[in-house]
């Protein structure tokens, strides 16, 4: 912090004793599940979710995989990627297309809508002959990712213009070998979705990208080094984030929310996911509110806690204010983009600190497993009824009117994520905001519900909702199933 520090702050300082007390850093790293859970069986399988650990640095083999495959698609001509995953495979990748969209290499676009105008606009209105289709999926079973690759399958001029990057011996892994895709990346089993950044699912589109994937590594290493060697854990810098957002919400400050200029808006949604899904269950949780616009200090309650994203040392207009108003405000600077290795970890870590201080499990997502299989239920009826569901309509007139204190509003739009819909929504949440002096979110669907569904459905009952549909007329057929878009 520029002018006080919040390890300070009694909330955090108590939260970094209580992890020093239970030797959470240590038993992190040495996997020691009981940090979380008393059960045998949810201890079993949090190990098996702990694999980021070792993604610090490249694995065996990935820095030569990675090296082929820019050089294959580079020497092919291609111009251009198109990313398609759901959740913690595509936003990390939009991290790297939005910080370094100067990198100099292949143009990176994510697909991680549906949405028949979205679909069509990334895949079947453009030439594909320069495209490569980067599927992504850990399970490989995701039906919004399982139908991306399906229909671009079909689109592109051949299958050298497809990669896919999944768990070994998934069904994705499995299509892709049998039709000779370009490359198959198997990620290690044990990484967790929001947790695979630093893993391939991160790293290849970035590499693609034109980033330096070995500086970002490096940056992540470096991090990694500085955490586990600190002695006390006021100098570890994810411990101190997790105490911030752990401590604070154990007081009623459960509404963090960050403040990122343009650079690294996009790391803003990239944590979004990672608290949401992470924290958000058992009826507790830290709700993270990114992309609000900057507003005076006194159109915010006490259930606020401030991260400030700095770039090379550029603030961001409001943080100080916020500071100098009282709300409890954690400034973490990044002196170049290649440190968003560094950030990566120090929030994974984080975000596992305050797991154990929330008393949850951080590394399952009870409430996406169960939006999953209703959605596979719905399209299932779909599919003998050869009708779509209907949507209905709300009064938000009085939904609004029951707003209460420490509520937080969230938009959920199923829309196509363009620029004007972002500033509509913009512009209607800040007058929630300072007229109800409530936190608001932002969604764009079916993103959310790979992303903070997790957190509205099993986090605390704070949530207010409001959905917001559109009704497209018709959309690209989806091969082997029978409804399209």
């Amino acid at each position: 912090m520029r002018d006080h520090d919040a390890r300070d702050l009694e909330p955090v300082a108590a939260a970094l004793d209580e992890l020093a007390r239970r030797h959470a850093v240590r038993r992190l790293r040495d996997r020691d599940a009981s940090l979380f859970s008393d059960d045998s069986h949810v201890r079993a399988t949090i190990v098996d979710r702990l694999g980021w650990l070792d993604a610090v640095a490249p694995q065996r083999g990935w820095s030569e995989a990675l090296h082929d495959l820019v050089a294959g698609v580079r020497g092919d001509g291609l111009r251009r990627v198109v990313l398609a995953g759901m959740g913690g495979s595509s936003l990390a990748p939009e991290v790297f297309a939005r910080v370094f969209d100067d990198a100099g290499g292949l143009e990176l676009e994510i697909l991680d809508s549906t949405h028949p105008d979205s679909v069509t606009a990334a895949l079947d209105d453009t030439d594909l002959t320069g495209t490569l289709v980067v599927v992504a999926s850990k399970s490989g079973t995701t039906e919004e990712t399982r139908a991306f690759g399906a229909h671009a399958a079909r689109l592109v001029p051949g299958p050298s213009h497809l990669v896919a990057i999944t768990d070994p011996g998934s069904a994705l892994a499995e299509v892709a070998a049998a039709d000779g895709w370009r490359a198959v990346l198997t990620n290690p089993a044990d990484i967790g979705g929001r947790f695979s950044a630093l893993s391939l699912f991160g790293m290849a589109p970035a590499a693609l990208a034109g980033v330096d994937v070995a500086a970002v590594w490096e940056a992540a290493g470096a991090m990694d080094r500085r955490s586990s060697a600190a002695g006390d854990l006021r100098d570890d810098p994810a411990a101190v984030l997790g105490a911030f957002m752990g401590g604070l919400a154990r007081t009623g400050r459960d509404k963090l929310t960050i403040l990122a200029g343009d650079e690294l808006a996009a790391l803003g949604d990239w944590i979004e996911q990672l608290v949401a899904e992470s924290t958000g269950k058992d009826g507790v949780g830290v709700v993270p509110v990114v992309g609000e616009p900057v507003g005076e200090p006194g159109a915010y309650g006490d259930d606020r806690a401030f991260v400030e994203l700095r770039l090379a040392g550029a603030g961001v207009d409001g943080a100080r204010a916020m500071a100098d108003a009282g709300h409890p405000v954690l400034t973490l600077d990044l002196p170049d983009r290649a440190a968003l290795g560094a950030a990566f970890l120090q929030w994974e870590l984080a975000t596992s600190y305050a797991g154990a201080l929330l008393g949850v499990n951080p590394f399952d997502e009870p409430n996406v497993t169960e939006s999953k299989e209703a959605t596979k239920a719905v399209l299932d009826l779909a599919a003998e009824t050869g009708a779509p569901p209907s949507g209905g309509t709300g009064d938000v007139a009085a939904l609004l009117a029951g707003v209460g204190d420490g509520d937080y509003v969230s938009f959920m739009a199923y829309l196509p994520m363009t620029r004007d819909h972002q500033a509509v929504l913009a512009r209607a949440r800040t007058l929630v905001r300072d007229r109800l002096r409530v936190a608001t979110t932002v969604g764009f669907g079916p993103r959310f519900l790979h992303s903070t569904g997790q957190l509205h459905k099993g986090g605390p009952g704070s949530v207010v909702a409001l959905q917001l549909t559109d009704e497209p007329q018709g959309g690209p057929d989806i091969p082997g199933r029978p409804y399209d878009f």
